[in-house]
């Protein structure tokens, strides 16, 4: 058996726009429905969303029968946690709140085994590696590992040059909802102040040579950034489509 080529990976470096879906509901039988919808990638989140380490590993089981890539949403950049994600079979992380160089390149190495990194190397007893069904999994897992680091907070826009410099960083990720929060217009993502601070950003991470990356769920936001050269975006998420629609679906018959 040969390692899963990690798609998203391959079309984040040639620059190819990827689109995907937040997958927040916790569930593999929601995670199956938005798997087969056509998406490029979904994002299984564990920061927000009640996740645990076993719903995202039904989670990612569950996708492996579809055309899509699985990306999860760590709760935070802890090396111990990265590991088990990673055993389980995630190969694209998006780290939150990262604000310093030193702490995206402790991630890289977190995602890569010795010498290069420091991944505990214990695949045998992973499904990472399909329990040794493949074979040079350790000399060839670093190769499929992805990496986006989420920059959310002024200070990490102060470093992000430096951060989108790391080299095993393929895609930096802003987060509208925190950034805006941390530049003192909470609640507020399309404020003038914000939305030159993102475009600013999206321009400095292009320059670095990696993938930018953005949720936004309005049309017409989306296909701005997308001219702005992100590559890496989220266009919904599944609470919000449930949500708007049940919602309308009652309204419908109850008004």
């Amino acid at each position: 058996m040969q390692i899963p080529k990690n798609t998203l990976k391959t079309a984040l470096a040639q620059g190819r726009a990827q689109i995907g879906l937040w997958v927040a509901l916790a569930s593999s039988y929601s995670a199956e429905i938005a798997a087969g919808a056509g998406f490029d990638f979904i994002l299984l989140d564990g920061e927000h969303a009640p996740n645990d380490l076993r719903s995202l590993l039904a989670q990612l089981q569950t996708a492996a029968s579809y055309p899509v890539h699985p990306v999860v949403r760590a709760t935070i950049g802890d090396v111990s946690l990265i590991k088990q994600l990673l055993d389980i079979g995630a190969q694209t992380l998006l780290v939150p709140l990262v604000e310093t160089a030193e702490q995206a390149a402790l991630l890289v190495r977190a995602m890569r085994y010795p010498p290069g990194g420091i991944r505990g190397v214990g695949s045998a007893i992973a499904r990472s590696s399909r329990w040794s069904d493949i074979p040079d999994y350790l000399d060839t897992a670093d190769g499929e590992m992805c990496l986006i680091v989420q920059v959310e907070t002024k200070k990490g826009l102060d470093n992000l040059d430096a951060i989108a410099a790391v080299e095993g960083v393929d895609s930096v990720f802003i987060g509208p909802a925190d950034l805006s929060a941390s530049l003192g217009h909470r609640g507020q993502p399309n404020h003038p102040v914000v939305q030159a601070a993102m475009d600013d950003a999206i321009a400095r991470i292009k320059r670095a040579g990696k993938a930018p990356g953005i949720l936004w769920s309005e049309e017409a936001g989306v296909r701005r950034y997308l001219s702005l050269g992100c590559t890496f975006v989220a266009v919904g998420t599944d609470t919000t489509i449930l949500a708007t629609g049940a919602r309308a679906l009652a309204r419908k018959y109850k008004s």
